[in-house]
């Protein structure tokens, strides 16, 4: 038998997902994260889950890892002492960087602007010039390259990053200075923007290279240290990374261009999440992530998530093809706390992290977080992550009496269910932003709810979106490491055109699409996927003339078999894009900027689950009955066991569904429908 295992570290937990290739079978299993050394809480949960399977770590075929070292890299400041070689005359490229300041009215005036990445100190220009069609306007100086590249040999540069001006239009000069770093700083990676990201721009552009120097040793020693782990516990299969666009690639080509790997832990949900609301007939969905530390929110159409092109981390935003997640610092280890000033109750984003973790972990924490609260509310069992963690009630209430007492009120219940009620709020705003802000209505979309924590709020997100039903796959909070068990491997290739429609024909977009799809489908094929079961996907950036962004449009790959009526096809689906967002149009010619093909390989056979058939009535799955408070008063919930559940079998709310990894609350008058793949589907009303 032939086991696949999906991986995703989280702040709080590490989560594991093995999966018998052959008969669909699953066993999961969930760790506290080892922050110091992330491979320690791998390797547990990947042990924990080998034990309940009954195997040994070398049955492993793949392990696929969503992980988040380069993101962490990147929020906390800890990457690496970056070199940066730019063309004479550029050197504060980062520096001048974009003149958009964030926030509202006056954030000019508090807005304390980031440090760049690499410093002007480790910054050196040299002597050459290209053009933007390529032409060379000035040959590169190697005398004067040596002695630049020298100044940095004495500062203790950790990586290099290479970007020269219209070095997108011919590498040529990029790719010989990297040659002679290699014999002036041996031992330094280097990130050539040719490479990283060949597109016009160069502020852009610049700033991507010098990310991806920036996490490429930290990401470079994560994953050597886990693969040798993973060698030495026994586990002689594939190693392979998330991508920040929900692909897959392998170890090696994560450390080579680790700016794909950004967003690559909330990837994994985004992608597990669309496999469960697949099962359940539902194509339209908003993915809801809440974890220990976070939130994550995305939303998918016809089971495809939106890509962006650009992936956005703390105050860094690079251009990186990823999953349009957005993400709110509200999750179960979220601090409450009432500053002295306003006497009003505020939620995160500080959290309690997995050490020491919220009160009721019993690891030294005292700050009340909305995991205390559920607590309190009577909403959490007394035990989580399949009795790792034995909760301790008094502890909780202690630490949300505190809460009370700042605020004047009668009990620690009334502020618990305060604190709920404002994460609630903090994490709908993050589902505005993937939907009402878009030009979506949440009313049309499914909601789909994991984490550890997000199905103890999805019936209450659901009550203020209006977003029906919300589904609760099984074991919600290892769906991450689902997606990554469940995901294909990927692929890019793009290029900067810069043409008017009108001086191109439709066999040149055909050619260029083309040649970027065989140079994305070689290195697909370097890493294991035949051709034969690739799959391509064009897109492509275009604006009227004229304007300074575009907006990316997906080309149909049927539009490539009449290149004469392309770029008509193109031209309306870009307007109807352009009004949809902006409600205008312009009567200009079109523009065609950049050109893209994303190649994918086959997803994974994983057997979904079939429930046997009940009648409808869950009492078999009875455990006991337990009160919570809901609405400022106390109820009587009934409390079910997951695993017990049968197909149909309808849980009205008030009720709590318990199962290893999380908990569902069902609040009053709303009922829960068992699918037949296993799911929850929550909706208001009696099922």
């Amino acid at each position: 038998m032939s086991y696949r295992l999906g991986v995703d570290v989280g702040g709080t937990f590490t989560d594991v997902l093995l999966v018998d290739e052959d008969s669909g079978s699953t066993w999961r299993a969930k760790t506290a994260s080892t922050p110091q050394d992330q491979a320690i809480g791998v390797l547990n949960g990947i042990g924990k889950a080998c034990a309940e399977a009954g195997i040994g770590m070398s049955e492993i075929a793949q392990v696929l890892h969503g992980t988040t070292v380069a993101t962490n890299a990147i929020l906390e400041g800890k990457g690496a002492t970056v070199g940066l070689v730019t063309t004479k005359g550029f050197r504060q490229v980062l520096q001048i960087a974009r003149s958009y300041v964030p926030g509202g009215l006056a954030g000019w005036i508090i807005w304390p602007k980031p440090e760049p990445l690499a410093d002007l100190e480790n910054t050196v220009e040299v002597d050459e010039r290209i053009a933007t069609d390529g032409a060379v306007v000035r040959e590169l100086d190697e005398d004067d390259v040596r002695a630049q590249l020298a100044k940095l040999e004495g500062r203790n540069i950790q990586a290099l990053a290479v970007s020269l001006i219209n070095s997108f239009a011919d590498p040529a000069h990029e790719k010989r200075i990297a040659a002679i770093a290699a014999e002036v700083l041996p031992g330094v990676p280097v990130s050539l923007s040719s490479d990283v990201l060949p597109e016009m721009r160069e502020y852009e552009r610049t700033l991507t290279t010098v990310a991806n120097g920036y996490v490429q040793p930290q990401v470079q020693k994560y994953v050597q240290t886990l693969s040798a782990k993973l060698g030495e516990g026994g586990v002689t299969g594939e190693l392979a990374i998330l991508r920040s666009d929900g692909g897959l690639q392998s170890a090696a080509a994560s450390t080579a261009a680790p700016v794909t790997m950004l967003m690559s832990g909330p990837a994994g949900g985004v992608t597990g999440a669309v496999w469960v609301a697949e099962q359940c007939g539902y194509r339209d969905l908003i993915t809801f992530d809440m974890g220990g530390t976070s939130t994550d929110v995305a939303l998918v159409q016809d089971l495809s998530a939106r890509i962006g092109r650009e992936t956005k981390v703390g105050d860094l935003t690079v251009r990186a093809s990823s999953v349009d997640v957005r993400t709110v610092g509200a999750g179960g280890g979220s601090i409450a706390h009432v500053p002295e000033l306003t006497r009003a109750l505020r939620v995160g984003p500080q959290s309690a992290g997995a050490d020491p973790g919220p009160a009721s972990y019993g690891k030294g924490g005292v700050e009340p977080t909305v995991t205390d609260a559920n607590v309190v509310l009577g909403y959490l069992p007394s035990a989580l992550a399949g009795g790792e963690i034995t909760l301790d009630v008094e502890a909780s209430r202690a630490a949300v009496g505190k809460v009370a007492e700042a605020m004047g009120l009668e009990s620690p219940e009334a502020a618990a269910a305060g604190i709920v009620d404002i994460v609630n709020e903090n994490m709908l705003g993050g589902l505005r932003l993937v939907s009402v802000q878009q030009g979506f209505d949440p009313r049309d979309f499914a909601l789909v709810a994991f984490g550890g924590a997000g199905p103890l709020h999805a019936n209450a997100l659901g009550k203020l979106t209006g977003a029906w039903p919300v589904i609760v796959p099984p074991s919600p909070g290892v769906l991450c490491a689902l997606g990554d068990a469940t995901t294909s491997r990927r692929d890019e290739s793009a290029r900067t055109v810069l043409r008017r429609f009108a001086d191109l024909t439709g066999q040149d977009l055909v050619t260029i699409l083309r040649e970027l799809a065989d140079d994305a489908g070689q290195r697909l094929a370097d890493q294991g996927t035949p051709a034969e079961d690739q799959t391509v996907l064009y897109s492509v950036d275009v604006r009227y003339h004229g304007q300074g962004f575009e907006i990316p449009v997906t080309v149909d790959a049927a539009w490539l078999d009449d290149p004469d009526g392309s770029f008509a096809r193109l031209g309306e689906t870009f307007d109807a894009e352009h009004s949809r967002l902006f409600s205008f149009l312009l009567d200009v010619d079109h523009e065609l900027v950049n050109a893209r093909a994303t190649v994918t390989g086959p997803r994974p056979d994983v057997t979904p689950v079939h429930l046997e058939r009940g009648d409808g009535d869950p009492k078999a799955a009875l455990v006991t009955e337990h009160p919570i408070h809901v609405g400022g008063e106390q109820v009587t919930a009934r409390v079910y066991d997951r695993t017990r559940l049968r197909a149909d079998d309808v849980v009205e709310g008030p009720a709590i569904v318990t199962e290893m990894d999380s908990t569902t609350l069902v609040l009053p008058g709303h009922a829960a429908v068992v699918h037949a793949s296993g799911s929850l589907l929550i909706n208001p009303g009696k099922g």
